[in-house]
């Protein structure tokens, strides 16, 4: 993903020329299934940022609550306030997790060998668009995340009623959609500053990792098989633009 990122911002030394077209670019055959995969997922994206930005907060509601905390009636104003409002967030980290697994797809169509990421970019342009939309998203979502501290202070708000379980017989079906499970994963997820960014560092991560079960894989084979794939792949991370590698490997990986 890195050699693919400076392609796209042309960070490589004497990178290659090419054209992008992202406002023509059209799915070819082979791109269409990744493609569709993905459009389905981006499609809900603009959704997503208008409930973000629209997002208002349960502030006024949770200070009245636990400044009179033998008021029932404040108390319950709080939690109807706050139930709809964990809906939401669970919404967008749910939108989150579909965000990482489009992004784990793009990678391996844009990244597989024998092309170079310049070579897929030039060939599956409407997936290199597909790539830069989904890093603008990110950066939108995390912009407008940052802005909003009521999010934190009301998902917290709402698991301290939860495990205090104060507030009996009042609306804790919401427990059906938001268990501690999924609680304690948007917690941490919401802690973060940037929590979509650290979304695609996650995909990313996720898909070296698998790559290195492929490398593992190829080691139990004859050795005359993949000596060639092999000796690629010990390149492509920090000897990758070293002058002792080989310049076939270079180019492959570049």
């Amino acid at each position: 993903m890195g050699n693919l990122l400076k392609v796209l911002t042309r960070e490589i030394e004497n990178y290659p020329s090419f054209f992008l077209d992202f406002e023509n670019a059209q799915a070819t055959e082979g791109e269409r299934e990744v493609w569709d995969q993905v459009n389905a997922v981006l499609q809900d994206s603009e959704s997503i940022l208008t409930g973000l930005q629209a997002y208002k907060g349960a502030g006024q509601e949770i200070r009245d609550a636990i400044q009179n905390p033998n008021d029932m009636t404040l108390q319950e104003r709080a939690w109807n306030s706050v139930c709809p409002l964990v809906i939401k967030l669970k919404k967008f980290y749910s939108f989150s997790l579909r965000l990482e697994e489009a992004l784990r797809s793009l990678l391996t169509s844009l990244t597989c060998p024998p092309l170079t990421p310049t070579q897929h970019l030039e060939r599956e342009q409407a997936l290199a668009k597909q790539f830069a939309e989904i890093l603008h998203f990110t950066l939108r979502f995390d912009e407008l995340k940052m802005r909003i501290p009521a999010i934190q202070n009301d998902f917290s708000y709402y698991r301290r009623t939860i495990s205090r379980n104060r507030i009996n017989n009042m609306n804790l079906d919401i427990e059906n959609e938001v268990n501690n499970e999924m609680a304690n994963r948007m917690s941490l997820f919401y802690a973060e500053a940037t929590p979509m960014l650290k979304t695609l560092s996650t995909a990313t991560t996720n898909f070296v990792s698998e790559m290195k079960g492929c490398i593992k894989v190829l080691k139990d084979q004859p050795a005359d098989t993949v000596e060639g794939l092999l000796n690629a792949l010990k390149f492509t991370t920090k000897h990758l633009n070293d002058e002792s590698t080989p310049k076939n490997i270079r180019t492959m990986l570049q």
